[in-house]
């Protein structure tokens, strides 16, 4: 699959593509406060990793703490309710359908 015409459909599709600092390798795609972390691969872009909520610049991963689902940056956390975890549910399923599409 080629790269560019991956982005480009993601792109179109709504996605905003961004670059970080902190992952120089990697191509940020963020919408509705959610992102993913795409690297190249050998069947083009692949989300690295797992899909988080955006807090400032930086990723904060879902996990539990104290028996409730967060997203967490170092210690910056962020409860994980129900709509924010619809909305990364259909981020997630939205990216990886226009990841493996062959239109």
């Amino acid at each position: 699959m080629d790269s560019a015409e991956q982005l480009q459909r993601i792109y179109l599709a709504g996605f905003e593509l961004q670059t970080f600092d902190r992952y120089p390798k990697c191509i940020g795609v963020v919408r509705d406060n959610c992102v993913a972390l795409l690297v190249p691969g050998v069947d083009g872009v692949q989300i690295l990793g797992t899909p988080g909520w955006r807090m400032g610049e930086v990723m904060g991963v879902q996990r539990e703490k104290d028996g409730r689902q967060v997203f967490q940056s170092k210690n910056e956390i962020v409860e994980a309710t129900p709509e924010r975890l619809a909305v990364l549910r259909q981020f997630r399923d939205d990216l990886h359908k226009l990841l493996h599409s062959a239109e």
